[in-house]
């Protein structure tokens, strides 16, 4: 769950008509809606659970994230059984076996002196996923990533289902070098390995809720769970996308929703406060309010896609060279540019043709991806078949 919908609304701007200028109006909050406790998480089948706690805080307070510690969790059946969780600031989690699709389970939370529990309820079964297309429907469109469910369990009634992603994209440095200047043999050498051009990024995309009412036979077909600018940097290279989808109950669908509108709404006038979300969480020792909402599954469903940008229309940013072109640099001037820290990229020598020699320099942080914060170790499900050979002579000439 993102932080905003962890931020209890404190302060209203109000303007003031008579005077023209504006005050700022502290709102009054009970003191018992203070440090409310917020649960993130899922019962899962078969799974490593991990389970969330965290407490709201004012708007204009740190923006850490502020954990409930020290709190005791379990996982708990209508049948009697238990899966203690461990914890460690305010992340717990354990290893969950097969669930019984005829129990009701629920979670148990004991946190500064009150006991919290969730509804006990069923674990939802999941279809697969079908199919994770890429569309982009004009050439400046961003471009849409639509999902589209096997055919549901039950077509007779509303199905409602979350999505999440987790995302991995290729990067690549400002530039390239193959070669570096020998202080000895005074010219340039090959050597294609003093830094790593390519590298990749991940990230993980928030749940996105969907429902089948307006499908024919309740099967969502094609449904658009988000989109990328064509311009982002995640579609400059290719882009590889794991969707994970979870069956839902309509309660959770309905929280989702709620979650979203307050996030999007936040600092409006009539922004409902967070205490006021649908839960399926209470507390069974005091009035406190509590967020969340603990769903439960039997099993999740995960499709991964690519995309290549050489498929699609993509907006690169305006190129503009950055190197530093020395003509016909002496030794020295090449011996005083690599004690600046900058390295060699380019080396055009056509001095026998009556030319000059042509030279560019670079800083290591336009050479090496790990600046731009990506990592170098190649996705295991990544696969790269363009020949590399062709670079090897492209900086010498």
């Amino acid at each position: 769950m993102k932080k905003d919908k962890l931020y209890i609304i404190l302060c209203l701007i109000l303007a003031t008509i008579l005077s023209g200028c504006i005050e700022e109006y502290q709102a009054e909050i009970p003191t018992t809606d203070s440090d409310i406790l917020v649960v993130n998480g899922t019962i899962r089948s078969s799974e490593q659970n991990t389970f969330i706690l965290s407490l709201t805080q004012a708007i204009n307070s740190d923006p850490m994230l502020k954990f409930a510690e020290h709190a005791i969790v379990s996982v708990r059946g209508t049948d009697g059984s238990e899966y203690e969780v461990d914890g460690f600031y305010g992340v717990y989690s354990c290893w969950i076996g097969e669930l019984n699709p005829d129990v009701e389970y629920y979670l148990h939370i004991e946190y500064d002196g009150d006991v919290y529990e969730s509804e006990p309820q069923k674990p939802l079964r999941t279809e697969k996923i079908a199919d994770v297309s890429v569309v982009q429907n004009t050439p400046e469109s961003n471009i849409d990533i639509l999902v589209t469910p096997d055919a549901p369990f039950n077509p007779d009634k509303t199905n409602y289902y979350s999505w999440e992603c987790d995302e991995t994209w290729e990067v690549h440095s400002e530039y390239r070098t193959t070669i570096y200047y020998d202080i000895d043999l005074k010219k340039a050498v090959y050597n294609d390995k003093q830094f790593p051009w390519r590298g990749w990024k991940d990230a993980t995309k928030s749940f996105m809720v969907g429902a089948s009412n307006n499908y024919e036979g309740q099967h969502i077909q094609r449904l658009k769970i988000y989109d990328i600018d064509r311009s982002d940097e995640r579609v400059y290279y290719k882009y590889s996308g794991l969707v994970h989808q979870r069956a839902i109950s309509k309660a959770e669908y309905e929280y989702e929703l709620a979650c979203k509108q307050a996030s999007s709404e936040m600092g409006g006038l009539f922004t409902p406060q967070p205490s006021s979300l649908p839960t399926n969480i209470r507390c069974l020792t005091s009035s406190r309010h509590v967020i969340g909402f603990v769903g439960c599954a039997m099993n999740t469903s995960a499709f991964r896609f690519f995309l290549n940008a050489d498929d699609y229309s993509i907006e690169y940013p305006p190129y503009e060279d950055t190197r530093l072109w020395v003509e016909n640099p002496s030794d020295m001037n090449c011996i005083r540019l690599l004690e600046k820290g900058m390295f060699l990229c380019a080396w055009i020598d056509e001095r026998l043709a009556g030319k000059d020699l042509q030279t560019a320099w670079a800083f290591q942080e336009q050479l090496d991806v790990r600046y731009k914060g990506a990592y170098t170790d190649e996705p295991s499900f990544w696969s790269f078949t363009e020949d590399d050979d062709n670079l090897q002579s492209s900086d010498i000439k």
